[in-house]
């Protein structure tokens, strides 16, 4: 079809399809973001909101309580922690100095430092239990903290069981809200795939075309693709039955179109070749040619071989001479293309009834040769 459209107009269709495209583009990216916020209209459900009430707060209670209680027990551990790290420090300090005063005691052997070996021994054995007391008190604190740690792990345990138990309630409302976001999602882009065909049987020719291809590009990408990644598993069937509709229908449409269209070849090549001629316009016949195809009747024709000058299917011409310069030319042409001289009608053929070969032809041209 590029080949018989001027320049100017061949380049304005190129931009309005552009302008189809950035359409589609525009709707596409606003459908995504409707689409893809739809959930919102649905609150949010936490397995805890299936746990009977007094149950869950009995259970948060004594995890609260023994959270509570294991870090109170994690700190006093630690403070325990470090009182025996010092008791035991000093017991082993006071350990080595006492070592050392025995081993220079026996070097000398001196008597008077019996006492002074006797008191030394008392504070070592001071120093020793008061690391044993702090050694307790640190064995205490890791069993409370044992306990709490225990406590709280049994609370959670015990939530964890509630939870569980909560489960299949919780995954039954989450399918029905699922369900409930699909239908959404399907009411939002169905009468879109809908008013998408429509569109393609009624106005996809009007003078509103490109807006009418944009639209109908993102109705399919909004079904088809955008619709996909949220599809449950159930959805998937109403993806391919809507496909398979779609498809029938359209199957339809293109068998019903090419019986008319049949239909209305064979009544066009039945009548005479001048009123064929008044019904065929200037575009699509030059569209036909370009496509080397009858312009009566689409049939494939050798438009190169000079020896043809009518169609061998249908009989309509296709080349004929100029009136002015005898130049051979497209039947189809207006003008002559060797001397410009407007073109005649082609005079009708022998085999033609009467009544159509009274034709006369177009006015004298205004040219300035002789």
């Amino acid at each position: 079809m590029s080949k018989s459209l001027r320049l100017p107009e061949k380049w304005f269709r190129r931009g309005l399809w552009l302008v189809a495209a950035a359409f589609a583009f525009f709707l596409i990216g606003l459908g995504s973001l409707v689409v893809g916020n739809l959930p919102q209209v649905e609150r949010p459900l936490e397995v805890e909101a299936f746990i009977p009430e007094a149950d869950a707060q009995r259970v948060r209670a004594q995890i609260e309580q023994a959270q509570a209680q294991a870090n109170l027990a994690d700190m006093a551990r630690d403070k325990a922690q470090l009182r025996f790290e010092a008791e035991r420090a000093r017991y082993q300090s006071a350990r080595e100095t006492f070592d050392n005063w025995v081993a220079t005691r026996r070097a000398t052997e001196r008597p008077e430092q019996d006492t002074e070996l006797i008191a030394r021994s008392k504070a070592l054995d001071a120093l020793k239990q008061s690391e044993n007391r702090t050694r307790q008190e640190l064995e205490k604190q890791e069993q409370t903290h044992l306990e709490a740690s225990q406590a709280l792990s049994n609370a959670q345990s015990e939530m964890s069981q509630l939870r569980d138990a909560a489960y299949p309630q919780w995954q039954s409302a989450m399918r029905a809200i699922e369900l409930r976001v699909f239908l959404y999602r399907l009411a939002l882009t169905l009468p879109l795939l809908v008013a998408a065909g429509w569109l393609f049987a009624k106005k996809r020719k009007s003078t509103w075309w490109p807006f009418v291809w944009g639209f109908i590009f993102f109705a399919l990408f909004a079904f088809f693709v955008e619709l996909v990644p949220y599809l449950p598993d159930y959805g998937g069937y109403v993806r391919y039955i809507v496909g398979i509709v779609v498809t029938v229908l359209l199957g339809r449409y293109a068998i019903v179109a090419l019986n008319r269209y049949l239909e209305k070849q064979k009544l066009q090549e039945a009548l005479p070749e001048n009123k064929r001629r008044e019904e065929l316009s200037y575009d699509v016949a030059l569209e036909r040619l370009a496509k080397s195809v009858c312009a009566g009747c689409e049939r494939p024709v050798d438009l190169k071989n000079t020896e043809i000058d009518f169609c061998p299917h249908c009989g309509i011409g296709l080349f004929d001479h100029c009136g002015h310069c005898n130049t051979r030319k497209s039947a189809f042409s207006r003008f002559c293309h060797a001397c410009g001289v407007p073109a005649r009608k082609l005079l009708p053929r022998q085999d033609e009834e009467p009544a159509s070969a009274a034709l006369t032809p177009e006015p004298p041209p205004q040219h300035g040769s002789p």
